[in-house]
């Protein structure tokens, strides 16, 4: 059977039926895209300096250009170009990041209630990035202390959840579901000690804004290193979306169709767990992105991951740039955890979408 024979039918067997898709792809993709370039640009204009949108439009083109500013234009320049625009690129690079792999995690343990996180990666991201915050660790490293502590942990974490999840028969749903369950309960009991035996209220807060995600300290060090890893996951995943719709029908029917499916659990295991675990190094555990954005994504488009995996990353980006652009104005001069915001929005919505499409989340059709 060849691969595209795969598709067609694992497309058909996920939706429960010929595939329809409600919105043409294309479009909505292009519809997406714009409308990200224009929130990115909003994402700069926007905060609490009162730069207007024209100044904003004239330093981006003088940064690009290398154009002339005037002595006293340098302050906002700086603003612009070294707080506003990375951290907004990098709302974008994080919610696409969590977009995707949610789209990924879902179908490696076919579970729709999957993020992420479920794997345990963020808690362990988080008992590095805490030891830093907390009790200055790895203080020698600098400002990238933070960032490479929590990645650290985070693949102390894939590997023990790795390790303790498989079996001779290979790695199954239930049991990554459920090491990754118990273990992010550990480590979420390891972070809180940390935060009861610091001795300083200031780093507890800041280990606070951390487990609750945030985009404050984002520089143009840390775009790079995640915008890379983001791609190369979304490369990744775009090219297996075939054998993700098999997968997602589960093991029998993907080894009926020419798809390993253990083999596939581990190659996505591996690349949801270095795409999280980077992400969450520069950006703290936001949640809901992962779990809500693919849920709409299979509303929009159907549930044949192609298509899914296009829409998902810029919805997911979209939706991250302007909720950190709400998170640093609302309260502007205080910035709330990014995490507030996409709990805020996240729960209505998806408790929501289960009443409407209860059979998609274990009700009766």
């Amino acid at each position: 059977m060849t691969r595209a024979s795969v598709t067609r039918v694992a497309v058909t067997r996920v939706a429960g039926g010929p595939s329809v898709h409600r919105t043409p792809v294309l479009p909505l993709t292009v519809g997406l895209g714009a409308a990200l370039l224009l929130s990115l640009v909003c994402g700069v204009a926007l905060g609490s300096s009162g730069i207007g949108l024209p100044h904003v439009l004239r330093l981006l083109g003088a940064g690009l250009t290398g154009g002339r500013l005037e002595a006293d234009e340098a302050a906002a320049y700086a603003i612009v170009w070294e707080i506003r625009l990375p951290r907004t690129v990098l709302a974008a690079v994080v919610g696409a990041g969590l977009a995707a792999t949610g789209v990924a995690v879902q179908a490696l343990v076919r579970n729709a209630l999957a993020d992420p996180f479920v794997l345990g990666i963020s808690s362990g991201a988080a008992v590095g990035a805490n030891a830093v915050l907390l009790f200055g660790a790895f203080a020698s490293l600098g400002v990238w202390a933070i960032s490479a502590s929590a990645f650290g942990s985070a693949l102390l974490a894939m590997t023990l959840v790795y390790l303790a999840a498989r079996t001779a028969y290979g790695l199954t749903p239930m049991r990554l579901v459920l090491t990754g369950t118990a273990l992010s309960y550990g480590f979420a009991a390891a972070t809180t000690l940390m935060v009861f035996a610091a001795d300083r209220g200031d780093a507890a807060r800041s280990a606070m804004m951390w487990l609750l995600g945030s985009l404050g300290g984002a520089t143009w060090g840390s775009v790079p290193i995640a915008a890379c890893t983001v791609l190369a996951g979304l490369a990744h995943l775009g090219c297996a979306a075939g054998r993700l719709d098999a997968l997602a029908m589960g093991d029998e029917t993907s080894a009926s169709l020419g798809v390993d499916p253990d083999r596939m659990r581990r190659e996505l295991f591996v690349v949801t767990a270095a795409v999280t675990g980077t992400v969450v190094a520069v950006s703290g555990a936001i949640g809901f992105v992962g779990l809500l954005v693919p849920h709409v994504a299979r509303m929009l488009v159907g549930a044949g991951h192609r298509r899914v995996l296009l829409v998902a990353p810029l919805a997911g980006a979209l939706l991250l740039v302007w909720v950190d652009i709400a998170s640093r104005t609302l309260l502007a001069p205080a910035e709330l955890p990014v995490g507030v915001f996409t709990a805020v929005l996240g729960v209505p919505a998806f408790l929501l979408m289960m009443r409407r499409r209860g059979h998609a989340f274990g009700g009766r059709r």
